[in-house]
């Protein structure tokens, strides 16, 4: 499965979960192990709160990046739950791409009365 068939699974995902528990105004947290549960049972394979190792010029560093939500090893999921989005958002996603490697990325702002607005792709070297 490609990175553009899990955007699309992932996106009618976060939809709805953002159904399901009644649009804006809960923590991040729930958005994120709700968003899991769901890709879940939608058969991907979920890895919350996974952490990545990361290397200053040889060095390994004390403090590892740690993703919200890493799909099928292909695609980052970004979860957010806040009523202005910061396009700091999409920039942050993008360095987490270039530090995995990976080259697709999904920030998901679950803090929008319609959840599909707060939806942005994040691509890094296509």
């Amino acid at each position: 499965m490609d990175e553009n068939v899990l955007s699309k699974i992932i996106v009618d995902a976060a939809i709805e979960v953002h159904r399901e528990l009644g649009g804006p105004g809960l923590l991040e947290s729930i958005y994120e192990e709700a968003l899991a549960e769901e890709l879940s049972l939608r058969g991907l394979v979920v890895e919350p709160q996974q952490f990545v190792p990361i290397h200053y010029k040889g060095k390994l560093l004390a403090n590892p990046l740690r993703l919200d939500l890493r799909i099928n090893k292909l695609v980052i999921v970004e979860a957010k739950a806040v009523v202005g989005y910061n396009p700091i958002f999409d920039t942050q996603l993008l360095t987490y791409l270039r530090l995995t490697g990976l080259k697709w990325g999904l920030v998901i702002n679950f803090g929008e009365r319609l959840v599909k607005d707060g939806i942005h792709r994040v691509v890094n070297q296509l």
